[in-house]
C-alpha cells in the first residue's frame, strides 16, 4: 500500500522556522564547489559537527514528525527539537528550537513552551541514543540583495552501531532576509555543479538505518487545503505535495540495481498529478509555466522504464498463467527483461542527471512568488471540476464510437477528473471517496485496454522477423489481448453507465468543514 507521504501538522505559530535549500554532492567534486567564484571571496569557517539523536525504542518522536538531538562543536553543546511536516525535501520549512546545554545530556526543561508541548506525553523517561553523526562541515556567510545566507558544505557519515550511510552535501540556508537571494544562489551554483536532490534529512537517513523508517513505496497524500484560502496558496500546496511524493520515493530508486518497479510507478503518478495540477491554473486565468517543457521531458523517460515493467510484472506474467504451457512465453519474457533493465538505467540516469535540480529549483522558486490570486479555493474548484467532468462527459456520450486512440483520450480526461477530484476532496469527503471510488475503476478498465496498444508497440521491438519462437509467442500475447478486448470494453461500458449516475459532489455547496479536515486518498 505504501505509506503517507504527509506527516502530522504541528500548531508553531511562535516557533523560529528554519528555510534551507539541500542537494546532494559527489565527494570528487568538493574541490571545486570550494573554488566556486561565489564562495572565493567569503571567509570560511571550519567545523567538526558530532550529533547524537534520542527517541523512544518504539520512535515514539519520528511518529509525531519530531527529531531531537545533542549537538556538539568544538566545546559547545546545543539541543535542537525540529518539527513539522516540512521536513525533507529541496526546499525544507520547519520549526526549529535551539538552546546550549551543559555536555551530553538533555534538559527538555530549558525548551520553550510550544516546543515541549509538542513532545509526547511521559516521552522523557524513554528517551535513549538512538544513532549519531559525525561532519565536517565548510561554512561561507554571504550576502546578497540584503539577504544573508550561510553556506555549508558537509561530509562525514550517519552511523547507527555497524552500520554507516555517507552523507555529502551542501545546505543553503536564509539566516535573514527574503527568500529570492536563497534562489539566486542555488541557481547560480547549480549552474556550475552537477548536484542532486537529497530528500531525505541526516535524521530520516538514519532512522532508516536503524530500521525505524522503511523505504517503501510512497503513494499521494491530499493536500490541506481550505475552501475559503486563495486559489494561488492551494495551488502551491498541492504542487508541493506532488514534489514531496516524488522525491520520497527517489531513494528507493536509486537504492538498488533492480528496484520495485513500484517506486517508477509512484514517482510517475507524482508528475501526472503535478501536470494536472498546472493545467487548472488557466481556471485562475494564469499562463503556464516555462518549465513545463522540462516535467515532459522526465515524465516521457521514467514512462519508458513504466512501460517496460507493466510488460515483465503484470502483462505477460498474467497471459503465462492462463497457458498450459507458459515456457512458451520464455523466450518473450528474457528479451523483454532486458528491454526493462535498460530503461529503468536509463530512469535512474533522468533523475540523477544535473537537469533535475535546476527544475526542482525553478518550480520552488515561482511557487513561492506566486501572486495572490482574487479567486477563492471554493471558486477555483467548482470551475475546475465542472469543465472537467464536462471534458470526460463528451468523450463518455460516445463511448460505442470510440477507437482506441479516442479511448486513450477518455482515460486522460478519466485522470485529469480523478487528481482534481482528489485535490479538491475537501468540499465533501463522503461524497467525493464516493465519486474518486467509481472514476477510479473507471479508469482502472481504460488503462488496462491502453496496455494492450503499449504491449503491441513494445512487442513489435522485441521479435525479429526471423526467428519462430519470437514470433509464436508474439502471436499468443496477442491473440490472448484480443479475446479479453470485448470483455473489458462491456466492462466499460457498465462502469461508464454506473460512474454517469453519480451527482457532482461538489454540487452540494460549501461544507462547514473545520481548518484542519481532509480526506484520505
Amino acid at each position: 500500500m505504501g505509506r503517507s507521504v504527509n506527516a502530522p501538522e504541528v500548531a508553531t505559530a511562535a516557533a523560529p522556522v528554519e528555510i534551507e535549500i539541500k542537494l546532494a554532492l559527489s565527494p570528487r567534486l568538493m574541490p571545486r564547489f570550494r573554488r566556486h567564484p561565489l564562495l572565493r571571496q567569503a571567509a570560511r569557517s571550519r567545523a567538526k559537527l558530532y550529533t547524537l539523536y534520542v527517541d523512544t525504542p518504539d520512535a515514539a518522536l519520528l511518529r509525531q514528525g519530531i527529531a531531537l538531538r545533542l549537538r556538539r562543536s568544538g566545546r559547545r553543546w546545543l539541543q535542537t527539537l525540529k518539527a513539522g511536516a516540512g521536513s525533507g525535501g529541496l526546499l525544507a520549512e520547519r520549526p526549529e528550537w535551539e538552546t546550549p546545554v551543559t555536555g551530553k545530556r538533555l534538559k527538555l526543561d530549558v525548551l520553550p513552551p510550544e516546543a515541549r508541548s509538542l513532545l509526547p506525553p511521559d516521552v522523557a523517561a524513554s528517551l535513549a541514543p538512538c544513532f549519531e553523526t559525525e561532519i565536517w562541515r565548510d561554512t561561507w556567510q554571504l550576502n546578497h540583495a540584503g539577504a544573508l545566507i550561510e553556506v555549508a558544505l558537509d561530509r562525514g557519515e550517519v552511523r547507527a552501531g555497524a552500520r554507516v550511510c555517507p552523507v555529502a552535501e551542501v545546505e543553503l540556508e536564509l539566516r535573514s532576509g527574503d527568500l529570492p537571494p536563497l534562489f539566486d544562489i542555488a541557481e547560480r551554483l547549480a549552474a556550475d555543479l552537477p548536484f542532486q536532490l537529497e530528500p531525505r534529512s541526516k535524521a530520516q537517513r538514519g532512522y532508516q538505518l536503524v530500521g525505524a523508517l522503511p523505504c517503501t513505496p510512497v503513494k499521494a497524500s491530499p493536500p490541506l487545503l481550505l475552501l475559503d484560502a486563495p486559489a494561488s496558496v492551494s495551488f502551491q500546496h498541492i504542487v508541493r505535495s506532488c514534489m514531496r511524493q516524488f522525491e520520497a520515493n527517489l531513494p528507493g530508486l536509486l537504492s538498488t540495481s533492480d528496484p520495485d518497479p513500484e517506486f517508477i510507478h509512484q514517482m510517475r503518478v507524482a508528475l501526472r498529478r503535478m501536470r494536472a495540477a498546472i493545467g487548472l491554473l488557466r481556471f485562475m486565468d494564469y499562463a503556464a509555466p516555462d518549465w513545463l517543457g522540462e516535467l515532459k521531458w522526465l515524465m516521457g523517460e521514467l514512462s519508458v522504464a513504466r512501460d517496460w515493467d507493466v510488460l515483465v510484472t503484470e502483462t505477460l506474467p498474467r497471459i503465462q498463467a492462463h497457458l498450459p504451457q507458459p515456457e512458451r512465453l520464455a523466450v518473450l519474457l528474457e528479451a523483454a527483461e532486458a528491454q526493462r533493465r535498460a530503461a529503468n538505467d536509463r530512469a535512474r540516469a533522468a533523475v540523477t542527471s544535473p537537469r533535475l535540480v535546476p527544475l526542482w529549483l525553478k518550480v520552488e522558486r515561482e511557487l513561492a512568488l506566486l501572486p495572490v490570486s482574487p479567486a477563492t479555493t471554493a471558486d477555483w474548484s467548482r470551475a475546475a471540476l465542472r469543465r472537467r467532468r464536462r471534458q470526460l462527459g463528451r468523450l463518455g456520450a460516445r463511448l460505442h464510437e470510440l477507437d482506441a486512440n479516442e479511448r486513450h483520450a477518455m482515460r486522460i480526461a478519466a485522470k485529469k477528473l480523478r487528481y482534481s477530484a482528489e485535490f479538491f476532496a475537501v468540499w465533501h469527503p463522503k461524497a467525493a471517496r464516493r465519486f474518486i471510488r467509481h472514476l477510479a475503476d473507471l479508469q482502472d478498465v481504460l488503462g488496462v485496454l491502453n496496455d494492450a496498444a503499449v504491449t503491441a508497440r513494445l512487442l513489435s521491438e522485441l521479435a525479429p522477423a526471423g526467428e519462430a519462437a519470437s514470433r509464436e509467442a508474439v502471436g499468443l500475447v496477442m491473440g490472448f489481448l484480443a479475446c479479453e478486448q470485448s470483455y473489458r470494453l462491456a466492462r466499460l461500458e457498465q462502469l461508464w453507465r454506473e460512474f454517469h449516475d453519480i451527482p457532482p459532489y461538489w454540487k452540494k455547496g460549501k461544507p462547514p468543514l473545520p481548518a484542519d479536515v481532509h480526506t484520505e486518498g
